[in-house]
C-alpha cells in the first residue's frame, strides 16, 4: 500500500486505496469486522462514513474497538437519519444531535476529517458559507472534535467556491476519465446520463482541470467518490464511452490527477477489497487507461497531456509528467508560487536538461509537444 498526504491535516498519511462505505451497509457485525481486518491488514486505512445508518455506525464503533488510532475517518455534517432514512440537512439542531450521536455510536471523540454533506447548488453553497453549518464546523475543530474541515460536491463550480474560502482543507469529489468530460452542473444527476454523452466531447472540462490544479496548489487533499462511475464505467453497455475500463485503469486515472490523495472504493466483500488493493500488483498495461481514451474517435485528448507516463523512459530521466503537471499548475494560476516551485527543484532532472530527442513525443498516446512543453517550464521555473 502507498500513502499519500493530507497536507492541511498535519501531514496525516492516507491509503491511496481507501473505503466507501455503502459496501458494509447491510452486513452483520462478524462480516463487518472480517472486512474491516481485511482492510487493516493490507494497509487501508482510511474510510468514509456518509451514511447515517445507526447499524453502520454501530458495526464500525464494534469493529475498530481498541485500534482507533489506526483509522483516519472521514464523517459527514448535516447527514442525518430520520424515520429509518438517509436525510441531508442544514438544520442546525438536527445536525448538531447527528453529530453527536455519530461519536457515541463510534465509540469515539473525534473525527479526522469533518465533512459538510453535498453541496452541489451555488445557492446551497451561500446558505452553508454564509451561515450557521461553517460555523458550526469551525467550532469542531477548534474544539478538537475535528481535525479538518471537507465538504463533498459533484460541482467543480462550487467546490472551486469553497476551495477559494481557505476555510476548505479535503474535498470530496467525483472524479472518472467520462465525469470530467462534462460541463459543470447544479444536478449531479446529469453525470450519470448516457444522453450528456451522446456527440462526445472535446477532452477535459476546463472548470474541472482548474479545481484539480488549484487543489494541488493549495493543498486542499482531494478523495475521490464515484471512481468507478456507480460501477457504469466497468460495463461496455453502460458506460458512456461505449468502452468498458477495468477497475485499475479506473483507479489510475484518478490517482494521476493533480490534488488526488485516495480513491474511494465501493466494496462489499473481503474479496472485493482483496481485489482492489491487488492494484499494486497489476501489471502496466492493465492499469493503462490511455489505451482506452486515445482510441476514442468522438472523445477527443490530442495535444492534452493527461499525465498516464506513456512518455517514459526519459533518454536523460526526466519525469516528463510531472513537469507538466508543475507548469500545467503554473499557467492556470499564472504565477510560480513557492509550493510548487519546491516540488520543481526536488525533481531529479528538471526541463533544461532536455535534450529534444523526441523520444517522448513518439511514445506520447495523445500527441503532446513535449520539446514545446519542456521549453516552456525552463521559461516559467528557469531550468
Amino acid at each position: 500500500m502507498k500513502y499519500r498526504e493530507l497536507k492541511r491535516c498535519n501531514h496525516l498519511k492516507v491509503s491511496e486505496i481507501a473505503l466507501g462505505c455503502e459496501g458494509f451497509i447491510g452486513k452483520t457485525p462478524e462480516e463487518f469486522k472480517g472486512m474491516l481486518d481485511k482492510a487493516l491488514s493490507l494497509g487501508i486505512n482510511f474510510i468514509d462514513m456518509y451514511t447515517p445508518n445507526p447499524d453502520f455506525r454501530d458495526n464500525l464503533g464494534a469493529a475498530m474497538k481498541g485500534r482507533r488510532e489506526k483509522l483516519v475517518l472521514q464523517g459527514h455534517i448535516c447527514s442525518v437519519w430520520e424515520n429509518g432514512e438517509y436525510l441531508r440537512t442544514r438544520d442546525m439542531e438536527k445536525t448538531k444531535a447527528g453529530f453527536e450521536e455519530q461519536l457515541q455510536r463510534l465509540g469515539t471523540d473525534y473525527l479526522d476529517i469533518g465533512m459538510i454533506h453535498y453541496v452541489d447548488a451555488e445557492n446551497d453553497f451561500d446558505e452553508v458559507f454564509n451561515g450557521p453549518v461553517i460555523r458550526y464546523c469551525k467550532e469542531l475543530k477548534a474544539r478538537g472534535k475535528i481535525h479538518a474541515i471537507g465538504i463533498s460536491s459533484h460541482n467543480p463550480v462550487v467546490a472551486r467556491k469553497a476551495v477559494e474560502t481557505g476555510l476548505i482543507d479535503v474535498l470530496m469529489f467525483s472524479v472518472n476519465a467520462a465525469y470530467d468530460m462534462q460541463s459543470a452542473s447544479e444536478d449531479c444527476n446529469a453525470l450519470f446520463e448516457k444522453e450528456s454523452y451522446r456527440d462526445g466531447f472535446t477532452g477535459m472540462n476546463p472548470e474541472r482541470k482548474a479545481l484539480y490544479e488549484l487543489c494541488e496548489q493549495e493543498g486542499v487533499a482531494i478523495d475521490v467518490m464515484k471512481v468507478f462511475g456507480g460501477g457504469d464505467m466497468l460495463n461496455e453497455k453502460l458506460s458512456p464511452f461505449g468502452v468498458a475500463f477495468n477497475e485499475y485503469q479506473c483507479i489510475e486515472y484518478c490517482l494521476s490527477r493533480p490534488g488526488v490523495v485516495s480513491i474511494m472504493a465501493g466494496c462489499h466483500s473481503e474479496t472485493e477489497i482483496e481485489k482492489a488493493a491487488f492494484y499494486y500488483e497489476a501489471s502496466r498495461q492493465e492499469r493503462d487507461y490511455s489505451l482506452v481514451l486515445s482510441r476514442m474517435d468522438k472523445f477527443q485528448f490530442h495535444g492534452n497531456c493527461m499525465y498516464c507516463g506513456h512518455c517514459a523512459p526519459c533518454s536523460v530521466g526526466i519525469n516528463v509528467a510531472d513537469v507538466n503537471k508543475f507548469l500545467n499548475l503554473c499557467l492556470a494560476r499564472g504565477e510560480v508560487s513557492e509550493t510548487v516551485a519546491d516540488h520543481y527543484k526536488l525533481l531529479s532532472r528538471h526541463a533544461s536538461d532536455c535534450v529534444a530527442c523526441g523520444r517522448c513525443e513518439q511514445n506520447c498516446p495523445f500527441g503532446v509537444g513535449i520539446i514545446e512543453k519542456m521549453k516552456k517550464a525552463v521559461e516559467v521555473f528557469g531550468y
